[in-house]
């Protein structure tokens, strides 16, 4: 919990300036921006943060020009909102922006839960993300520039439906990225449905392509954790993870997630010298910093030496040997 007086210093960061947005112009921030996307700009639920969206235009842009896409939409996502919109449902912290069809959506995202580790505690709460890692095995979510790639399907497992046993398959859609996002594909960093399949026992099923040695597949029950936390994967709500894979299957295109290292430890440095974000031009959403006190980015050169050390002190584990389903 952050102390009196810092609690105190970001209520007055708050009561000066709710959106905690930089005191630009409003011809500045808008510049460039169609005038039917302009209405979508804010901080309110449902909108999205100037420099988010300028960020995200950026990127796409000098990727279009580089002919490193063609797609006509891009994706963008705030990192700093919260889970849980002010009317209960999931917080809209994702958006799909089609200028050429002059379309935008916000939908739900999670984002990474990390780790409680003896030697560092870099987990996040349900509601706001505090810390933010580049490093394999951090489970947290890194901003910056990436582009879709491929999408691998696959087999998780069977489930109870209308009495049946069913096949569940994932979608996961790869990202490739650059600069602190660059080691997208050794941390597995991509987007898939908010779901996962918790085993719960096996049952015998020789017919089935994905059955064991001795005929066997796992069986559990889905888990949708919609808007919540993940394992450092950008997630979606199911029907929105067909919209978006559907989108970019094979026609690639650009995704920026704010908050990048440089915007986190500035604001944290803002907090730390009770200044306003403000004034110094940084935006973080103010409900969530009201909430973390500070944000921290954790580098890969300081936490992937704890994460190796705290791996190799686990004891070797025998393999799953789930029960027969009775």
């Amino acid at each position: 919990m952050p102390s009196i007086s810092l609690r105190h210093t970001i209520a007055v960061m708050i009561a000066a300036a709710v959106s905690v947005t930089a005191p630009t112009p409003a011809a500045a921030q808008f510049a460039g921006i169609p005038a039917w996307l302009q209405k979508h700009v804010g901080t309110g639920d449902g909108q999205i943060a100037p420099v988010v969206l300028n960020r995200a235009r950026a990127l796409y842009q000098r990727k279009i020009r580089h002919r490193a896409v063609t797609n006509p939409c891009y994706l963008a996502m705030d990192a700093t909102r919260p889970s849980t919109a002010p009317s209960g449902e999931p917080g809209r912290r994702f958006y799909i922006i089609c200028e050429s069809r002059k379309t935008f959506r916000a939908v739900s995202s999670g984002y990474g839960n990390g780790r409680k580790l003896q030697r560092a505690n870099f987990s996040n709460g349900r509601q706001c993300a505090k810390n933010f890692s580049n490093a394999e095995g951090s489970k947290l979510t890194t901003g910056g520039s990436y582009v879709t790639a491929e999408t691998r399907t696959s087999f998780k497992g069977y489930f109870g439906q209308s009495g049946e046993k069913r096949p569940f398959y994932r979608t996961f859609l790869l990202f490739d990225g650059e600069g602190d996002t660059a080691n997208a594909r050794e941390r597995a960093i991509g987007g898939h449905p908010a779901v996962f399949l918790k085993w719960q026992c096996r049952f015998r099923n020789p017919k089935s392509p994905h059955a064991d040695n001795e005929g066997y597949v796992p069986y559990g029950r889905l888990v949708n954790y919609t808007g919540g936390r993940s394992n450092g994967c950008t997630t979606w709500s199911q029907t929105a993870s067909s919209e978006i894979i559907a989108l970019v299957e094979g026609n690639p295109t650009t995704l920026y997630i704010y908050p990048e290292s440089g915007d986190i430890n500035a604001v944290a440095a803002a907090v730390k010298n009770r200044r306003s974000l403000a004034h110094a031009g940084l935006y973080w959403n103010a409900a969530c910093l009201n909430e973390i006190g500070a944000p921290k980015f954790w580098p890969k050169r300081t936490l992937q030496p704890i994460i190796n050390e705290w791996r190799q002190s686990l004891p070797k584990q025998p393999p799953l040997a789930l029960p027969i389903c009775k």
